[in-house]
């Protein structure tokens, strides 16, 4: 379906209602502050939704074996080789998660955890890179940090929540500056023939309305990742039981160590759940080939990795996070009597805990499989498109020597609609809310004189 604005620009500019006017006004100044990040959004996004074939072509020596007829070597073989190739303590094993894929033995060290890389057929050492987490290699790690903000610092951190947020302000004043007003949504299209501004226009409001919805998802699902919002909405959806299942430590000792400080990998809603504890009974630990024995026993998706215990009271741990988020899973167990202390994936979790974990997995593309990875690949480059043409439009209609924002409209008081809309924003999302006071305050305050406004 394409879109024709079948009236000409001077019918809606002919009078445009104050609303119009003020929405117009902030629609501008939305764009003018999330732009950069917008395209800087879009550009590592994009490369991090490729991050399992980018891995393969980059990290091939690291991540790649050749499949074996024989068995594969028991884990604690390989944990001998790779520490004997890099001493350190073992904090955690990943087995290899397909017949063609190397084992991963991670190591701290004084410089920092390592990960080794193991052929799990023969034992030989394939090389070391440092710990990247969820990024699995370095090079994605990086494109995650800076994709969240966070490869810059703190404050950069809680930057990206106020971008998302007006990253939605964006989205639902652009669809309201594009509705038709009784024109025949059936055909509007592309103008044929559509030269400068007119042509960049449509472009705009073209792709924006088929990518709106998806940015609106994507910035809404991306916050649960941000400092704020994220650890708040986390706090609150636990303590009212909407998260995660606070009755599987009824009966199991529990440390005041939270599971992201104590895990290789850990689900968004389990971030903040406290590592469940082992009790010393005299007996030996077992060891790393048991754990992995009872692990598959109990059925985890492949994929998953286990943290070992670090101290008389720790727990192995395996946790695995594979595309499809039914096969999530969680399972903690006593170093010394093999009991399961925890199992819970993402059926056990509350409403709100899988509402989140759902969209998590959307917003990475992983869900629905390579069509998920394609339409949001292709929403990155509308959001690319979109920035690029709202800029041309801005530069091609912007008076000499000012800023070219929409004029203020004479009567603010019919604004109220868009004032009750930036109010509902700022109230959900605090750290956008004060902004958008902020802003508000400059607004109004700005003698009308010293604007010089594009009509």
């Amino acid at each position: 379906m394409t879109l024709n604005h079948a009236a000409p620009p001077r019918e809606i500019a002919a009078a445009p209602s104050y609303l119009y006017r003020a929405v117009w006004r902030w629609h501008f100044y939305a764009g003018l502050l999330v732009l950069p990040f917008m395209i800087l959004l879009a550009v590592t996004g994009g490369l991090y939704l490729l991050k399992d074939e980018l891995n393969a072509v980059f990290y091939k020596d690291y991540l790649s074996v050749t499949e074996q007829s024989s068995p594969v070597l028991p884990a604690s073989t390989l944990v001998a080789n790779a520490t004997e190739y890099l001493p350190g303590t073992v904090t955690a094993y990943i087995p290899a998660p397909s017949t063609t894929s190397s084992a991963t033995v991670t190591i701290k060290t004084d410089a920092g955890k390592q990960r080794v890389y193991v052929n799990p057929y023969d034992g030989k050492v394939l090389g070391k890179l440092d710990d990247s987490g969820a990024g699995v290699t370095p090079f994605m790690l990086t494109i995650r940090k800076i994709h969240s903000l966070d490869y810059f610092g703190w404050i950069a951190n809680r930057v990206i929540e106020i971008v998302a947020g007006w990253a939605m302000i964006l989205v639902v004043t652009g669809i309201y500056l594009w509705w038709p007003r009784g024109r025949n949504l059936g055909t509007f299209k592309i103008r044929s023939g559509a030269k400068r501004r007119p042509y960049w226009r449509d472009l705009h409001a073209v792709t924006g309305l088929y990518a709106g919805g998806f940015i609106f998802f994507l910035a809404l699902s991306g916050l649960p990742w941000s400092g704020f919002w994220g650890d708040k909405v986390n706090t609150y959806a636990n303590e009212a039981g909407l998260g995660y299942p606070t009755g599987y430590w009824d009966n199991v000792p529990v440390s005041k160590v939270p599971m992201k400080d104590a895990m290789t990998q850990v689900n968004w809603t389990m971030e903040n759940a406290p590592m469940p504890e082992s009790t010393p009974t005299g007996a030996t630990a077992f060891g790393l080939d048991q754990a992995v024995t009872i692990f598959d026993k109990l059925g985890i998706h492949k994929g998953y990795a286990i943290d070992l215990p670090q101290s008389a009271e720790g727990v192995y741990t395996a946790s695995v996070y594979p595309d499809d988020i039914n096969f999530e899973r969680i399972i903690h167990l006593d170093q010394y009597s093999g009991k399961v202390l925890f199992d819970a994936g993402f059926k056990e979790l509350g409403i709100a805990g899988k509402a989140i974990e759902m969209g998590v997995s959307i917003h990475m593309g992983q869900q629905f499989g390579r069509l998920n990875q394609i339409a949001l690949l292709a929403v990155c480059a509308s959001i690319v498109l979109m920035s690029v043409s709202a800029i041309v439009m801005w530069w091609q209609r912007r008076p000499k020597g000012s800023l070219g924002a929409p004029r203020y409209p004479r009567d603010y008081r019919v604004a109220r609609g868009a004032v009750a809309i930036l109010a509902l924003m700022g109230v959900l999302f605090p750290l956008t809310g004060l902004t958008i006071l902020m802003a508000l305050v400059i607004d109004f305050m700005t003698p009308r004189d010293w604007v010089k406004s594009a009509a």
